[in-house]
């Protein structure tokens, strides 16, 4: 498998679809972790409904992942 080195906290990302052009709509997730504690690294999406969510290693022990803080806006009902 590849190996990512995670360098720093996602800022406002917003996911939109493949191709797509224009404002980000009601759906396309914006996930964030630049705060205090904040820990998510990457994020891939796979469908509108699943994403794959790279926790960056805990600050002073780089063996472990052991809690997430992030947040994510912009969803729409039922997502």
């Amino acid at each position: 498998g590849c190996e990512y080195t995670i360098a720093g906290n996602v800022s406002k990302y917003t996911v939109l679809p493949v191709g797509y052009c224009g404002q980000p709509r009601k759906g396309h997730l914006i996930f964030d972790a630049c705060f205090e504690s904040g820990n998510l690294g990457r994020v891939d999406p796979i469908t509108d409904f699943e994403y794959d969510l790279f926790i960056r290693p805990d600050t002073c022990n780089p063996r472990f992942r052991v809690w997430f803080n992030f947040t994510v806006e912009n969803v729409k009902e039922s997502q």
